[in-house]
């Protein structure tokens, strides 16, 4: 099943529950009940703990938002140094540029079509594309070059290796959820508070009152499914990309 489908069938449970509560509960109330009799202390908590909920969430969304962010830069950053092994191999002999090209592109190749799987399924990096990766350091360490700008290519090509492995590193520490299950508490708990505060101002069964309890349920739902998704930046959804390999590395 589709995230984004489970996304609109808990949103319409969400405002199909509020709105069966707010009728029952019209249903319950006398004739000579007075909506104006809220007492002004309750109208002003129910708006504090909305906008210190409202807060809490913006700083989990901006958390998780970051999160997603850093992971896309390693993967970029790695991307890019594949792509300057391959042009800085340039001044080696044939026969050791292209078979420096060859295990890069494997590396690549096999990142982008076999090791994002892996990692959704898994929360670790591939074996594989580790044994690919040292493949390809061990191609450009045991090589001696003789010519000048071998030479000098030779330490700018290890650099190159070496932020490929880190931004590698990197990638393997963002995989999987990173929010703890004590702020997913707070979260959820929260949601419940507010949303169930909306009843303590007595609204009533209007058309506008049913549309708007309906509307905010649905946005809190809305939002802790949007913390939920980007928690995992190689996940499902709306997940960090592999193309960047395609586009950088593998192009002709």
């Amino acid at each position: 099943m589709s995230q984004w489908l489970v996304l609109v069938i808990a949103m319409a449970a969400v405002c199909a529950v509020v709105i069966s509560v707010v009728v029952l509960r019209q249903r319950r109330i006398t004739d000579d009940d007075d909506p104006s009799e809220t007492p002004d202390v309750i109208e002003y908590m129910v708006m504090m703990i909305g906008v210190v909920y409202a807060i809490v969430l913006g700083l989990a969304i901006a958390g998780v938002w970051e999160g997603r962010g850093s992971a896309q830069a390693d993967v970029l950053a790695e991307a890019q140094a594949l792509h300057e092994i391959k042009a800085r191999v340039q001044v080696y002999p044939a026969d050791v540029r292209d078979q420096v090209r060859a295990d890069v592109d494997a590396y690549a190749s096999y990142v982008a079509d076999k090791e994002w799987p892996y990692m959704r399924n898994h929360d670790e990096l591939s074996p594989r594309a580790t044994q690919l990766l040292d493949k390809v350091r061990t191609d450009v360490t045991q090589y001696d070059p003789k010519s000048d700008l071998g030479q000098q290519a030779y330490q700018p090509l290890l650099d190159q290796v070496t932020a490929v492995d880190q931004a590698r590193t990197n990638r393997g520490q963002s995989l999987g959820a990173t929010m703890p299950g004590m702020v997913w508490f707070g979260l959820i708990t929260g949601a419940l508070v507010t949303v169930g505060l909306i009843f303590t101002l007595q609204i009533r069964r209007s058309g506008r009152e049913l549309l708007l309890a309906g509307l905010f349920s649905a946005l809190i739902a809305f939002l802790l499914f949007l913390i939920w998704d980007l928690d995992a930046p190689f996940g499902d959804g709306l997940s960090v990309s592999a193309s960047v390999f395609r586009e950088i590395v593998l192009r002709q």
